[in-house]
C-alpha cells in the first residue's frame, strides 16, 4: 500500500490469536483492525466511553471488506496501519492495512466504515460536530 499513513499501532501475534498450525486465524485481524481504529481515536481525544455518556452515542461498524494477502505468524511483530480517513455525517470510513515491518510484507487490506448510532435504539445518528474536526476531512 503506497497511501500515506495516518496512524499506526504495533500488534504481536500471540498464541491465542492462531490456529493450530500457528498462522493467524481469519477473525483475529478483525480484532487487530478494531484496535488501531480505537487507539487513534484515543490518540484524537476521543474516549469512546466518554463518547457515549457525553453525546449518546456508539460507533459500530456497518461494512466491511477485507483481502488477505501473506499470512502472519505466532510471535510476528506486526504493524496495523490506517492509511485513510473520512467522516460523513453519520459514519466514518478507514482505509487499512496490516504489515509485516520486518520485511516490509502487507499482510491485509481492509475497507471499513463505522457508523454513529444511538446507544439506545442503535438507530442512525449524525456524528456530534465537536468530534474529530480536526483530524478528518468531509
Amino acid at each position: 500500500m503506497s497511501a500515506a499513513v495516518v496512524f499506526s499501532w504495533p500488534v504481536r501475534v500471540y498464541w491465542e490469536d492462531t490456529d493450530a498450525g500457528g498462522v493467524v486465524y481469519h477473525a483475529a485481524y478483525l480484532r487487530f483492525l478494531e484496535r488501531a481504529r480505537t487507539e487513534w481515536l484515543r490518540a484524537c481525544g476521543v474516549e469512546q466511553a466518554r463518547v457515549r455518556e457525553q453525546h449518546g452515542v456508539l460507533f459500530v461498524v456497518a461494512d466491511l471488506s477485507v483481502k488477505f494477502h501473506l499470512p502472519a505468524r505466532l510471535d510476528d511483530a506486526l504493524r496495523v496501519d490506517i492509511t485513510a480517513f473520512t467522516r460523513r455525517s453519520a459514519s466514518m470510513r478507514f482505509a487499512q492495512c496490516i504489515l509485516r515491518p520486518g520485511d516490509g510484507a502487507l499482510l491485509v487490506e481492509a475497507a471499513v466504515r463505522a457508523a454513529c448510532v444511538d446507544a439506545v435504539s442503535y438507530k442512525p445518528r449524525r456524528i456530534p460536530d465537536t468530534l474529530l474536526m480536526e483530524h478528518v476531512r468531509a
